[in-house]
């Protein structure tokens, strides 16, 4: 059985978001970049998954759309345990784009288990996975916080408003997964970086395809304001704050 883990590469979390070129392309002048955290948990959970000997899995590879820049993101992934890594050699213009992309290439190399992280923490579009499934006329499923298997028997839990789901299916399959499917995102040891080096990453050319969305302008948050601290004893005065000034009584 094989696992094909999507890779988001996104800015770190705490990168100073700015803008160029009239607020309609993000600038990426000294940013950390790192793999998308639900797509690291994604990783984590395969790697579990293979270390299990109690089912089949015998591969993990990660795929990513994107140039060059995101190969030390890659290379890391393979730190961590991923056999193969793919990268697509394109600019992902958006989701769609980039779901087609990760189709065409499992057109040619048919994987079991397709996971993708619910969203990447920079565009938040949490729209890839879905779109791949339907790509590909795969059963998709969305929320995924548990896959377990044993043999040819696999068990999928989603969450779901008041509680979770438990669902049965059959391969291959999209898992969209989020917070839940691994309690802890797995970190390269030394024995791994050193294997990734030797580790196969491959670069596929992109295929043709219609891009139907474009990004016009980006606008920051409106700053926050100063916080105004109220004494303990002043119930009145924060009441009448939250009527006037917050307006949310």
């Amino acid at each position: 059985m094989k696992i094909l883990v999507c890779i988001s590469n996104v800015p770190d979390t705490t990168t100073k978001v700015k803008f160029k070129e009239g607020d309609s392309l993000f600038d990426d002048t000294g940013v950390q970049w790192i793999i998308n955290p639900w797509d690291e948990l994604a990783l984590t959970r395969a790697m579990e998954l293979k270390e299990d000997t109690g089912n089949s899995v015998n591969e993990i590879c990660v795929i990513h759309v994107g140039g060059a820049s995101a190969d030390a993101t890659l290379r890391k992934a393979l730190a961590i345990g991923a056999d193969k890594a793919v990268r697509i050699d394109a600019c992902p213009a958006d989701a769609y784009h980039v779901a087609g992309q990760i189709a065409e290439y499992l057109k040619e190399n048919p994987f079991d288990i397709i996971f993708s992280g619910i969203e990447s923490s920079d565009y938040n579009g949490s729209s890839v996975g879905a779109m791949i499934a339907e790509f590909m006329d795969y059963p998709g499923i969305s929320s995924v916080t548990s896959v377990n298997l044993d043999d040819d028997d696999i068990q999928v839990n989603r969450a779901i408003p008041g509680g979770k789901q438990v669902l049965k299916t059959e391969t291959p399959f999209v898992a969209v997964v989020q917070k839940g499917i691994a309690k802890e995102p797995r970190i390269p040891s030394m024995r791994g970086i050193m294997m990734a080096r030797k580790k196969p990453l491959e670069v596929k050319p992109a295929v043709e395809l219609e891009v139907l969305t474009e990004s016009i302008k980006f606008e920051l948050p409106p700053a926050k304001g100063a916080c105004k601290m109220i004494d303990s004893e002043s119930a009145e005065q924060l009441v009448e704050l939250l009527k006037n000034e917050a307006k949310v009584l």
